[in-house]
């Protein structure tokens, strides 16, 4: 899946998200150009996490001791899709005077996908094995992270999964289970290290905690505050990600 198809997808179903990265070109700080935008901190950095993990590679780079709190800037590739956005707007117009019908662009809004999985994580298929009546796809993401997913060989073939294929792994955030490094893994999960970027306490449930792996991108795991306690998992500690197989969904571009 090209960089450009992705996120012109994006861009249609979620266009404050994408101008956001102008936001932050224009303030530096994440505080400001989530106000700029009219979104919350909390929802600037939901975008900014989604974006960085559909891209090849981040878009946005943290600063340390940036104006204002919470200090970010464009990457090169950053910079790259903000052009491409601005010129996706001046077409924009073109296309809304092509169409026929107000109700074509609810049928185009209507193809595009929309998900619930807190986590998307672009890829593409390495490898397909065989297990009975389902497959195992390795997926490969940015920096040769690799995940496995497992689905019906009928998805394989429906979804038209080869080796090389572009895809996107969809993980509902309660499907993330967190471990210490001495808790002993699940055998045949998946296993991810990364680093507790921060812990989003809830007044009523689990916390939300948000993962950086080493390939840039960002999960996003759910855990109560006690368990988090007992396994001494904090902000900036080390953590293992697990899960199963087949609590990984992959989508495909259409």
């Amino acid at each position: 899946m090209s960089l450009p198809t992705l996120l012109s997808q994006h861009i249609v179903r979620r266009p404050q998200r994408i101008a956001l990265l102008q936001h932050i070109a224009e303030q530096g700080s994440i505080t400001r150009a989530a106000k700029s935008a009219g979104l919350s901190y909390k929802a600037a950095w939901d975008a900014i996490d989604e974006l960085n993990n559909l891209a090849h590679k981040p878009l946005v780079e943290r600063v340390i001791g940036g104006k204002g709190g919470g200090g970010a800037k464009l990457s090169n590739e950053g910079e790259r899709v903000l052009r491409l956005y601005q010129r996706l707007q001046a077409l924009q117009a073109q296309v809304l005077e092509a169409a026929e019908d107000a109700s074509d662009l609810d049928l185009l809004g209507r193809l595009m996908l929309r998900t619930s999985a807190r986590n998307q994580l672009h890829g593409k298929v390495a490898a397909i094995g065989s297990q009975g009546r389902n497959d195992l796809i390795r997926l490969e993401l940015a920096e040769g992270l690799c995940l496995d997913a497992q689905i019906t060989h009928d998805s394989t073939l429906h979804l038209e999964l080869q080796i090389g294929t572009p895809v996107v792994a969809l993980i509902k955030a309660g499907w993330l289970e967190l471990l210490s490094h001495e808790q002993v893994a699940t055998s045949g999960h998946n296993l991810l290290d990364g680093l507790i970027e921060a812990i989003l306490d809830a007044e009523d449930g689990p916390s939300e905690v948000r993962i950086a792996l080493p390939n840039g991108h960002t999960l996003c795991a759910l855990a109560e505050p006690v368990e988090l306690r007992e396994r001494g998992l904090g902000v900036s500690q080390p953590v293992r990600v697990q899960f199963s197989p087949s609590n990984v969904l992959i989508g495909t571009p259409l």
